[in-house]
């Protein structure tokens, strides 16, 4: 007689959905961005996102935790191709402080300017408009991934204030030129837009 099988906890995902591996855990990230994207923030839950996935919802737990920890997993895969390769930043960051506004501002445009991260980033964006927590979490995900980077370089008072008004201005372009579409910004061409706002930008770091 063989020994039977151990029993599965409640709401604990299966020996197999486990073992799908990368593959699965991929597909629900997917399915996450694509339901926050139509339903934002407020409106998706954790089911939802499974039945879209086609798994349980005890993996999606199993993978990621609570719905806001499966936001700031979508939300770093989204911004993934906005904050770029750790070369890229590392070009923006640590070049001469004297261009670093027109660096910032024309890499930072130039990924909304693309369809493939315009797409994740108007659902997160859009997200974070909407919602306390999901702003949270994309304020958290900038910061540690560029503004402190800046900040650290910058030999003035209030480095932090300096690098966030740099970063309010830049979102502030993208809202208006790409989320909310105000014309003329939204269709004027991407070189007189980054002549107009990288010198503020500019200013914002590095001025007296």
């Amino acid at each position: 007689m063989t020994d039977a099988a151990p029993r599965r906890g409640r709401g604990r995902p299966t020996r197999t959905q486990t073992e799908a591996g990368p593959a699965t855990r991929d597909r629900i990230l997917e399915a996450a961005r694509e339901e926050f994207s139509e339903r934002g923030y407020e409106k998706t839950s954790v089911r939802g996102i499974a039945k879209s996935a086609g798994v349980d919802s005890a993996l999606v737990h199993h993978y990621f935790g609570t719905k806001e920890q499966v936001f700031e997993a979508a939300v770093e895969g989204a911004m993934a191709p906005a904050i770029g390769a750790p070369d890229t930043i590392d070009t923006i960051v640590e070049g001469p402080l004297g261009g670093v506004g027109e660096r910032l501002t024309r890499f930072f445009l130039g990924v909304w300017e693309n369809p493939t991260s315009r797409t994740p980033l108007l659902a997160i964006v859009r997200s974070a408009v909407n919602n306390d927590t999901a702003a949270a979490v994309f304020r958290r995900l900038v910061a540690a991934q560029l503004l402190r980077r800046i900040a650290a370089r910058l030999d003035a008072p209030d480095a932090e204030l300096r690098a966030e008004l740099a970063a309010a201005q830049l979102v502030g372009v993208a809202m208006l030129r790409y989320v909310i579409k105000v014309e003329p910004l939204a269709s004027v061409d991407l070189e007189r837009v980054v002549a107009g706002v990288a010198p503020v930008v500019q200013g914002h770091l590095t001025n007296p």
